[in-house]
């Protein structure tokens, strides 16, 4: 436990970013870089999205795999967001700010979570309940 606390140290340091630069986590100019969150619920896996299908939500690009998963985003988005702005979950329940792999998802009791890597996600899954009470509190702390 304690090389994982100075492993996710360091990731932290190195994936660290602002909230309020960036409040929904972004690469390439893409949330969750360029997946579909509709597929995490609809077909429970990582699906890349197409710029064929896209919505605008929360001034970030949100990409989708069909017109139909668009269309599902665009009735409810928060129903489909990552929870933290899908920075890992994991790293948020010390309070960091860090990148996620769209590969490192889970979905939980109708949210989607992100997590800095598959052996990160691993480690969450093991107290994920805890680790949600304590990311909760920061994410709200963060976003004051």
């Amino acid at each position: 436990m304690k090389k994982l606390t100075y492993l996710l140290l360091a990731l932290a340091m190195m994936g660290c970013t602002s909230i309020s630069d960036q409040p929904i986590f972004n690469q390439q100019g893409y949330a969750v870089s360029g997946y579909d969150v509709v597929a995490y619920f609809a077909d429970n896996k990582a699906v890349k999205g197409s710029t064929d299908f896209t919505s605008e939500y929360q001034g970030t690009q949100w990409l989708f795999a069909s017109k139909l998963h668009q269309a599902q985003f665009e009735q409810s988005p928060q129903q489909y967001i990552p929870q933290y702005g899908g920075y890992c979950a994991y790293a948020m329940s010390s309070g960091f700010v860090v990148s996620s792999d769209p590969n490192a998802f889970t979905v939980f009791e109708d949210k989607l979570y992100l997590n800095y890597s598959l052996s990160v996600r691993e480690n969450w899954l093991e107290n994920k309940h805890q680790f949600i009470k304590e990311a909760d509190e920061h994410w709200l702390e963060k976003n004051k």
